[in-house]
């Protein structure tokens, strides 16, 4: 006999002698119970908790049951109430639950009728025995409950734990109701009831064993401890949901729908893709339907932060038409006037996604993420964890499933390689994305530098991810003096790269603490690079609520391309944006923004008009940090970068650290409890003039006029909400120095990002490495001696 069968009979067996087992006690199941001694005060308090918990998880006593518990109560006879009192409750228990003397549990069936409602939760109560006077946590489980996931532990060929055939058979959810106003443990009576929660993904019938333990080493032998349960689900009710964009043409939304106790569809427990169970919300195209049970639900659409979201409420019943719709409207839209927002730092796998059954998700799961959160270009990068199955996506070519306005490109980042630890990168418009040589990752370059140089030899864009990790300061002035650690996975390595020309194009802005990200790049503009920002999310890492909360917005003269977006960020012609905020078309006198090199040319030093179109939607009511997208990414790299953000609390996010999330934010703009934010003119990173702008989403025009007295750089800001790039303003053809201090800023970084990269650079590599450094390190020591005091 095959190992399958014989595993496959002794389950066969077990079920049997459980089936057996239960019958015969089922013929004493009351019997035991009715000699419980329990006196009728305790109980009935605990009886009383039991049915207000029922009633507010929405599955009450019924009127003569109600009415019986309150006769039971008035009864004068302790022994009889507590007769009637348990024969009112035992018709609504699944398990008989007993915990002998030595606290040993063993379990029987309950009388309760054992029906689930597919896509739903049903509320059961168990009875609990307990002579062994136990006030320990009584833990349901069952085999059928168990994770239908694994969630990624980073690596790259993760291992197969569990199959879509295990997913099959882990149909429902279980969990002993322990909140207010149920005490989280057991009281220690002879006798309670507790609640017990039960959700079928499935409908028709379905079973599960199901067992009972108040700890470690409590289960009764002869699997005493749990029973055997065929359940019946009855058919959820078909929600037709229906959306349509401003201009009435259907379209894909963001949905969280939430019942009456404020519990999300699909159960998040038991969500694969296309629903990540991470997320509270869904993503559906108009005319999709979602399972539901009968009820009350709160239905909100969202379609990122260009769109006013809008929530309604529906009634679904059995016999009715079941449909919610809506019509969703803009407050903005950038690509009317050719700016197209962007995110290029999005996963398919890793972080918060599961790799088991699958190694991550489909790009048909990533696309609903991008097109329903409007993003015009989304870059998935393949990274480390499940790296091996991820790379097939990639072909160098704009994915199949991309819409006109809503592309989706595969690309890379270089993070889980060993060049890491001295900064992540992410390289966009690759045509080959294996290095040279090399076939595991384990064999790529153990620094930046030579990867750099390759992804621009084959004419990619290439710049780091996440800029601000290493680059912690205490300091939220801009530009401060304080020099980091360049000790972590930011643009750590950047300092050192920039000094080589045609290697670096950008460092990322939006998804690290705004002051550690543009101080370095404020300081190297200072000194005369021309690097530029970019913005991205890195979802579902450092945050996983949804893509599209960092954005770049890129301006185009024709029709929207994977390549000439990316021009456009490589010329700077760009901002970045939470998409609450927004900074077009600036310019200097007559340069626009990425046009010409962005450079204005001065005979001599004079005056300067600067304009941009400022658009920003703030609410009328400061928001708290409750009122944003739940979030779990975080925690990946609190954990990982030892920063304790406690990111839940109600504070006001414009009152909140800026190491704390949410990093970028219109509310962080917020010029007190009003509904203005400051526009800013920076010149070589100091704030040069402010206007105040209403941010109640009209476009406005703002002009800033200022004197230039010698080369400088000059950007628009609404610090912790956008940020334009810079327009270079050359005086008499000389560069710009603008910064000795800033100079000595840079030297001391390379010395310091030295003592903390070296030491992880193999020693093949550490003689190139080396150069690299030292040829930095003259940059900077000549740049000191041209930059003036």
């Amino acid at each position: 006999m095959k190992l399958g069968n014989v595993a496959t009979g002794m389950l066969t067996s077990r079920f049997t002698f459980l089936l057996v087992s239960t019958a015969l006690q089922g013929i004493v199941t009351s019997c035991g119970a009715a000699q419980t001694r329990v006196s009728l005060q305790p109980f009935a308090q605990q009886v009383r908790q039991v049915e207000t918990t029922l009633a507010y998880l929405g599955q009450p006593l019924s009127a003569d049951d109600h009415e019986a518990v309150n006769q039971a109560v008035a009864d004068a006879d302790e022994a009889a109430a507590v007769v009637r009192l348990e024969q009112t409750l035992d018709k609504y228990t699944l398990a008989i639950v007993e915990i002998n003397p030595e606290s040993r549990v063993k379990v029987q069936p309950g009388a309760a009728k054992p029906e689930l409602v597919e896509a739903g939760t049903r509320i059961f109560l168990v009875k609990v025995v307990n002579k062994a006077g136990v006030t320990a946590r009584l833990v349901a489980e069952s085999p059928n409950a168990l994770p239908i996931f694994v969630q990624s532990d980073l690596s790259a060929e993760p291992p197969k734990k569990i199959l879509p055939a295990d997913a099959r058979d882990r149909w429902m959810s279980l969990e002993l109701y322990d909140k207010d106003p149920m005490p989280p443990k057991l009281s220690g009576l002879p006798l309670e009831y507790r609640v017990l929660a039960i959700y079928s993904r499935d409908r028709g019938q379905r079973s599960a064993m199901i067992g009972f333990n108040v700890g470690q080493g409590t289960q009764d032998i002869g699997f005493r401890n749990e029973i055997p349960v065929l359940f019946n689900a009855m058919p959820a009710q078909a929600l037709r949901l229906g959306v349509r964009d401003e201009n009435g043409a259907p379209t894909m939304v963001a949905f969280t729908i939430r019942d009456s106790l404020g519990r999300l569809y699909p159960n998040p427990a038991k969500r694969l893709a296309p629903d990540l169970f991470f997320q509270p919300q869904i993503y559906r195209e108009n005319g999709a339907t979602v399972l539901v049970p009968a009820g009350s639900y709160t239905i909100t659409a969202s379609m990122g932060p260009e769109y006013y979201p809008q929530t309604k409420r529906v009634e679904v019943t059995a016999s009715g038409s079941n449909e919610v719709s809506f019509a969703m409207q803009r407050w903005i839209d950038p690509a009317k006037y050719h700016w197209y927002s962007g995110d290029h730092h999005v996963h398919a796998a890793g972080c918060s996604h599961y790799q088991n059954p699958t190694e991550g998700v489909q790009p048909d799961d990533m696309v609903r993420q991008i097109q329903g959160e409007k993003l015009n270009v989304g870059a998935v990068l393949t990274w480390g964890p499940c790296y091996y199955y991820q790379k097939q996506f990639f072909s160098g070519k704009d994915h199949p499933l991309s819409k006109p306005n809503g592309l989706m490109h595969y690309d890379l980042e270089v993070s889980g390689f060993p060049s890491s630890h001295a900064g992540h990168l992410v390289l966009l418009g690759l045509a080959n994305q294996d290095y040279p040589h090399c076939v595991r990752i384990e064999q790529w370059p153990t620094w930046d530098l030579p990867i750099l140089r390759w992804a621009k030899s084959q004419g990619a864009l290439a710049g780091f991810a996440h800029s601000g990790w290493g680059l912690e300061v205490k300091s939220t002035e801009l530009p401060n003096y304080e020099i980091p650690g360049f000790d972590s996975i930011g643009a750590n390595e950047y300092i050192v790269d920039v000094t080589h020309p045609g290697t670096v194009d950008f460092i990322s802005t939006m998804d690290t603490p705004y002051p550690w990200e543009l101080n370095i790049w404020y300081h190297t503009l200072n000194v005369g690079f021309r690097t530029r920002i970019s913005g991205e999310t890195d979802f579902p890492c450092i945050t996983d609520a949804r893509v599209g909360q960092g954005r770049v917005y890129a301006k185009l003269d024709g029709p929207l391309s994977y390549s000439a977006w990316l021009a456009g960020l490589g010329a700077g012609r760009s901002y970045v944006s939470d998409g609450r905020s927004h900074l077009m078309d600036f310019s200097v006198n007559d340069v626009q923004v990425g046009e010409a090199a962005s450079e204005l040319k001065l005979a001599g030093k004079g005056t300067v008009r600067a304009r941009v179109k400022v658009a920003a939607l703030l609410s009328q009511v400061p928001l708290s940090t409750d009122s944003i997208p739940s979030d779990r990414g975080g925690e990946f790299w609190r954990t990982g970068l030892g920063n304790n953000d406690a990111s839940n609390t109600k504070e006001s996010i414009h009152d909140r650290p800026v190491d704390h999330t949410p990093y970028w934010h219109i509310e962080r703009a917020r010029i007190g409890n009003s509904r203005e934010v400051p526009v800013e003119l920076v010149m070589n990173g100091k704030s040069m003039a402010r206007k105040n702008a209403v941010a109640d989403g009209s476009i406005q025009e703002i002009f800033f006029d200022v004197p230039v007295e010698r080369s400088s750089w000059l950007a628009v800001r609404i610090l912790g909400s956008s940020h334009t790039n810079p327009i270079f303003v050359l005086v008499d053809g000389k560069p710009i120095r603008a910064s000795r201090d800033s100079a000595r800023w840079c030297l001391a970084g390379v010395n310091q990002c030295w003592t903390q990269k070296a030491p992880k650079i193999s020693k093949m590599e550490l003689p190139d490495a080396k150069a690299a450094y030292d040829h930095a390190r003259e940059v900077y020591t000549k740049l000191i001696a041209e930059c003036e005091q």
